[in-house]
């Protein structure tokens, strides 16, 4: 009808009418193209976490932003990230795990803390912010937790029917927080905080539906759902946001968070349903961490879980956010304050897995601070094309390695064997093995049980004693007032045990370098239980130590393939152990890897990214000297 008119219309004006269509068309068509896109590649931007913690206001976020829109929205980082806790009050006795400090609306819904979110005022919630990223080109997300809050619940608040702007109504009677909250269901690493909601009942669907549609009517492109997944698992909740976003006007990002205890077949049941999942726990900056995802990469890999069908597009296996450049600490209440402690081969390891893995690329550090070194490394356009366009992506394992191991003797083996302290499952019964005892002058002390097998030694304890000069501050701390401490080092020493959900800590590392100056930090927090059982405040997983045995022949390469859009062959070769090492494969066992009918090994070109070198034409085999914790990005052009 419209087209019928406007042929009646004169010539100028029709041309005008015709070309204002045509370029509406055309807008509409890259808009669909770009969300296309969007949701077919990993998404990449930036995360408040890695550098604020939860503690960061409006003024630090969207100085953040307007750097990341000026710097690596180029590269394909378009989304903007507020982590957890955005709605929590900063004042004195706040905290992770804190209970009464948050700002919730009259329906139990989070919204922000007006102090460091002044333009939340009036109701705007996050609008004015999320219109602000949007006018820098960038995408607007937060972070959210399961269920409903425990604040809330305590509340009593009624349930939003956004269908009619009252409370929900349902069998003759208004429904509030406490017919829905699960008690039973509490997030394990935020026990003070959130609980599942029975999605079974009207009211608990309409409680999550008015909490989704609030996000879209802020602006909000991206949701980062915590404490649904891996141990926390909760498929009816991730089901029932996953189809409120569908029936959304406005396309929001689906990512699930955290991962601990993650399988493959797990998250087949849920990679249809979201964009992203977490599959491992937190990763900081220490080379544990890093190397913990290997395997894990590895094995969802070869269940064909990256780019599988998702929500609107594929879904990413995430290997969790990059801590690199300037940072803080897991658990903190401060800012940003220090440097990556990864060293420039072990940060090149993290990105290279990364891109070979195809992970989503979410950088931590403060956008403030960024160095040459750290903005090279994330901007990468060699990475960045492996990670958003390469195909049959798995790991390789058929390589060989000459490395020179430092390996001694111990009573005549050539085995090391010392107790490492890792987290695990609170409910593992490897866990189980922690006793208190109290010593002179009444002091306590929490102990790895002395008769284990594990330590063939003494036993391994820590004191609970706190020191005198902090006395003081934890009178004013309600957290600990509730069983949770410090443990030290030493009676007299004022360095405490800290802790990150990816943790393996050798005894020479526990003498060196898990010791920090104490602070009020949740990862430094924990918990004795009298079933045996030490619990981190921060992960919400308990302690445990095993023996660890080096042996002579121990070999930690490891290699990646994958296929470029443009006939590229990528090879990654990782060394995990601590000398250099020259990693080797044959070229026929490449070429069996890859598809025939598209790629051959007759005779390719090869260089090397990190160094720029050039291999020449490569006949029989690949080789490369890579450095300790290091890797090497190999490039082949093959004909």
């Amino acid at each position: 009808m419209i087209i019928m008119r406007v042929l009646f219309l004169p010539g100028s004006l029709f041309l005008t009418i015709l070309s204002t269509l045509l370029l509406q068309w055309l807008i509409f068509g890259t808009e669909c193209l770009k969300e296309t896109e969007d949701s077919n590649s990993p998404p990449r931007g930036w995360n408040s976490y890695d550098s604020f913690c939860w503690t960061i206001s409006e003024e630090e976020f969207l100085q953040n932003a307007e750097l990341v829109s000026k710097r690596l929205l180029s590269h394909g980082y378009k989304y903007v990230v507020v982590d957890y806790l955005w709605y929590r009050r900063k004042v004195e006795g706040a905290y992770v795990d804190s209970l009464g400090f948050d700002v919730i609306d009259e329906w139990g819904r989070m919204v922000p803390d007006p102090d460091r979110w002044p333009s939340s005022r009036g109701g705007k919630g996050f609008t004015e912010v999320a219109d602000k990223v949007h006018k820098m080109g960038l995408k607007f997300g937060i972070h959210v937790m399961r269920g409903i809050s425990t604040q809330a619940f305590n509340a009593n608040t009624p349930i939003l029917d956004t269908a009619t702007g009252k409370a929900y109504e349902e069998s003759g009677r208004q429904w509030h927080a406490k017919d829905i909250g699960i008690k039973e269901r509490k997030c394990a690493w935020m026990q003070n905080g959130f609980m599942s909601v029975n999605t079974k009942l009207g009211a608990g669907k309409a409680f999550l539906r008015s909490l989704y549609q609030q996000y879209a009517e802020w602006g909000v492109d991206f949701v980062k759902h915590d404490c649904v997944f891996g141990e926390d698992l909760d498929i009816d909740e991730i089901s029932y946001v996953s189809k409120v976003l569908t029936e959304l006007n406005h396309p929001v990002l689906y990512s699930l968070s955290p991962g601990s205890s993650v399988t493959p077949a797990m998250a087949k049941d849920i990679s249809g349903l979201v964009n992203m999942y977490r599959v491992t726990g937190d990763d900081w900056d220490s080379w544990r961490d890093v190397s913990s995802h290997f395997d894990i990469s590895r094995d969802f890999s070869a269940a064909n879980m990256i780019g599988a069908k998702g929500l609107s597009g594929k879904s990413w296996p995430d290997l969790d956010m990059l801590p690199l450049g300037w940072l803080t600490d897991p658990g903190s209440n401060e800012g940003p304050h220090r440097k990556c402690k990864l060293t420039l081969d072990e940060q090149r390891t993290q990105m290279a897995l990364w891109a070979m893995a195809k992970s989503p690329l979410m950088f931590g550090g403060d956008m403030r601070n960024l160095d040459k070194s750290t903005l090279s490394l994330i901007a990468n356009p060699t990475l960045l094309e492996i990670n958003s366009f390469s195909s049959n992506n798995k790991e390789f394992p058929y390589i060989s390695s000459t490395k020179r191991h430092r390996v001694r003797n111990v009573k005549g083996h050539s085995i090391l064997e010392s107790p490492i302290m890792g987290l695990t499952s609170c409910k593992d019964a490897k866990a189980r093995g922690w006793h208190t005892r109290a010593i002179k002058g009444g002091l306590e002390q929490v102990c790895w049980k002395a008769n284990s097998s594990v330590l063939r030694e003494e036993p391994f304890c820590l004191y609970k004693k706190r020191s005198h000069l902090f006395l003081d501050e934890y009178v004013t701390h309600k957290h600990l007032d509730d069983g949770k401490t410090h443990l030290m080092k030493t009676q007299s020493a004022d360095v405490c045990l800290g802790a990150s959900p990816n943790q393996k800590l050798t005894s020479k590392e526990l003498k060196r370098g898990s010791f920090s100056p104490c602070k009020m930090d949740t990862n430094q927090m924990w918990e004795f239980n009298y079933n045996g059982t030490l619990t981190n405040s921060y992960s919400g997983l308990c302690a445990s130590m095993r023996r660890h045995q080096v042996t002579s022949d121990s070999n930690g390469a490891r290699a990646w393939i994958a296929t470029g859009r443009k006939g590229q062959i990528y090879v990654a070769f990782f060394n995990l152990d601590l000398e250099k090492a020259v990693i080797s494969m044959r070229m026929v066992d490449l070429a069996k890897a890859l598809p025939r009918e598209r790629f051959s090994t007759a005779s390719c070109k090869c260089r090397e990214e990190w160094s720029g070198k050039d291999f020449g034409v490569i006949k029989e085999s690949l080789s490369a000297e890579v450095e300790p914790h290091g890797c090497a990005v190999l490039v082949l052009n093959c004909t």
